[in-house]
């Protein structure tokens, strides 16, 4: 039997012999060394994301309900632009923005993009009631529109996140009083509101109600300092955020739970700089001390007039025949914003709600005392005590949550289409 032939193929080098481990004095072999695993970087979240792990389930479903009614709104814009177009021969419905470019909407964008009296129109005999506008929203659609590529899309993107934020903050102000089922309440009845289309409109509720909101739940949490600067920038919108520092300065004199410090005091005066900077800048301008007041006479009859007279002069312009329809309703409208405004201040005294009443209060005597009543229906989207005291009512009584949404469904979609076919909507 032959010898086999040599093995010449080549052989796979054997892995090292482990040796024992020089400092071992006994013997043993070392371990086998494992090598060093790293564990996968996780990738860096963006910022929404961030944001978005931050919300709580409560806070998503707020965002929800907000985001699902802006898409109502638009295709109410929409729809209105083609049963309403600008000409009864017009084939098409005309360009989707030109629907939230109503009313008011002209006067923000004009200050942002001139400022205040500096038009040819303007004159000593012919003042500009332009004044009448805080400068706030400007100012800020001023900013916005660096980054925007026109007005009205800057104006519609700071009432959309402004909304949002607004909303996330009426529900922590409703939790505050009845728990997570009344902070979602009072969002869907405040979304589903008569004027809730100026909460998607170029207009100032959306931002006012942004900074007046979180600082209400500050004053409520006792920081002080952080209510009173919000406050400030809120009164830089709307005067209404000169009765929010008065709500804010009487739940300061009432706190008795250890929030209040009287070393913040002097924190409650900063929200008055604003009025008086834009009084001492108009003065500048006109050499009128009273320029806001008086555009407010020349623009809008807000005039001072007792209350009854109001009532009367509004009633007549309702129901005596002499406006047309749209106007007549809107004025009927008003007359009901006043009685709903006033049975509110009356629960919240019976409650002894004492800073939620004084701005109710401030807010009816501002806009009861004209020649007559105007914008109060609008001015219901920024009474978040209306809208509390809604939600806890409606969560004891179904009744009230199905008679309302009955009621407020059908006049949400007449006021957004009134206002997006041009016509006045309060």
């Amino acid at each position: 039997m032959s010898a086999a032939a040599p093995d010449t193929a080549p052989r796979r080098p054997l892995p090292p012999q482990h040796v024992p481990s020089a400092g071992r004095g006994d013997g043993a072999a070392a371990r086998p060394h494992k090598p060093h695993r790293h564990s996968p970087r996780r990738p860096a979240r963006s910022w929404p994301a961030r944001l978005a792990a931050r919300l709580s389930p409560t806070d998503r479903l707020v965002l929800q309900l907000y985001l699902l009614t802006r898409i109502g709104l638009w295709i109410t814009a929409y729809c209105t632009g083609l049963l309403f177009p600008d000409r009864r021969d017009a084939k098409e419905p005309g360009p989707m923005l030109s629907r939230w470019e109503q009313w008011d909407w002209h006067h923000f964008q004009h200050i942002a993009q001139y400022g205040y009296f500096n038009d040819a129109e303007s004159t000593p005999q012919h003042p500009d009631n332009r004044a009448a506008f805080f400068p706030g929203f400007p100012l800020l659609l001023r900013a916005v529109h660096l980054v925007t590529p026109g007005w009205t899309v800057a104006g519609l993107l700071i009432s959309l996140v402004a909304g949002a934020v607004a909303m996330l903050a009426l529900a922590r102000i409703a939790h505050l009083t009845a728990g997570t089922a009344a902070g979602q309440r009072a969002v869907l009845l405040v979304l589903v509101s008569p004027c809730a289309v100026f909460l998607a409109a170029g207009y100032t509720e959306s931002l006012f109600l942004a900074l007046a909101l979180p600082a209400w739940l500050g004053a409520k949490r006792g920081r002080w300092a952080l209510a009173a600067i919000l406050t400030a920038c809120a009164t830089t919108t709307r005067v209404s955020g000169l009765f929010l520092a008065a709500a804010v300065a009487v739940e300061f004199l009432l706190a008795r739970d250890g929030r209040r410090t009287w070393r913040s005091l002097p924190w409650l005066a900063l929200p008055a700089l604003p009025a008086l900077v834009y009084t001492w800048y108009l003065h500048g301008l006109t050499g009128d001390w009273m320029a806001w007041k008086h555009a407010q006479e020349r623009g809008w009859h807000r005039e001072f007039h007792p209350p009854w007279e109001a009532w009367s002069h509004t009633w007549n312009a309702g129901f005596d025949g002499r406006y047309t329809t749209g106007y007549a309703l809107m004025f009927q409208a008003e007359l009901v914003a006043v009685v709903i405004g006033v049975l509110l201040l009356g629960v919240l005294l019976r409650h002894r709600r004492w800073p939620e009443a004084a701005y109710i209060a401030l807010n009816l005597w501002a806009l009861g005392t004209s020649y007559w009543y105007m914008s109060i229906p609008r001015a219901t989207l920024l009474w978040w005590p209306l809208w509390t005291a809604l939600a806890v009512w409606s969560l004891r009584n179904t009744w009230v949550k199905n008679t309302y949404l009955c009621v407020a469904a059908p006049l949400t979609t007449v006021f957004a289409i009134a206002f997006t076919s041009g016509r006045w909507a309060g």
